[in-house]
């Protein structure tokens, strides 16, 4: 701060600053999935016109289950409900009240895994919420998407992979991880 201030660089702490925008790219990255987007493109950009081999999954009437129900979560809540999705969510934290004004349904981590269609992560990475175990990855829905819109580590990365590479997971995307751990465990 103080050599900040000697140079005339304005420091601010702005917590909520950009709530917005990472729950939108995390919706984003939602339809970019169900929709099979980057395989897609890949595909058209090596030459190919494969369009029945990209077949996508509407989001419509299916399960967002958010792991993290707190500003950022709460905004992704919102955003899907207007792509007409059911939210189911998990947070210790937050009062069943405001999961109801909401119109979230509020489960323990294992119920929301069981029945989730698609889950997003929006928690801090604590010792609580580090390395989600995999035998909570092994109790996700088969074909589930997921989009960690939070810290790398908070998903146990083996069993991401193993689910991943059996095709127990549909498709993972991680706006924390590396480029090229996010090619290596996004999966179809």
């Amino acid at each position: 701060m103080p050599a900040a201030t000697e140079r005339g660089i304005v420091v601010v702490n702005t917590p909520s600053g950009n709530n917005v925008t990472t729950a939108e790219h995390a919706i984003a990255l939602l339809v970019s999935l169900a929709a099979h987007i980057p395989q897609a493109t890949a595909s058209m950009k090596a030459g190919k016109w494969e369009k029945s081999a990209f077949t996508g999954m509407e989001l419509s009437n299916r399960t967002l289950g958010v792991i993290g129900l707190g500003n950022i979560g709460r905004v992704v809540a919102q955003k899907a409900h207007g792509l007409g999705m059911r939210v189911i969510a998990f947070d210790p934290q937050v009062p069943a009240e405001i999961a109801a004004k909401l119109d979230v349904d509020l489960v323990d981590l294992d119920t929301l895994l069981a029945r989730a269609d698609a889950l997003t992560v929006h928690v801090p990475k604590t010792k609580d919420t580090t390395g989600y175990s995999a035998r909570g990855v092994r109790q996700v829905q088969t074909r589930v998407l997921v989009v960690n819109a939070a810290r790398g580590g908070i998903i146990d990365e083996k069993a991401l992979l193993a689910a991943l590479e059996s095709g127990q997971w549909a498709a993972r995307v991680s706006t924390s991880s590396s480029r090229s751990r996010r090619q290596r465990t996004t999966r179809w």
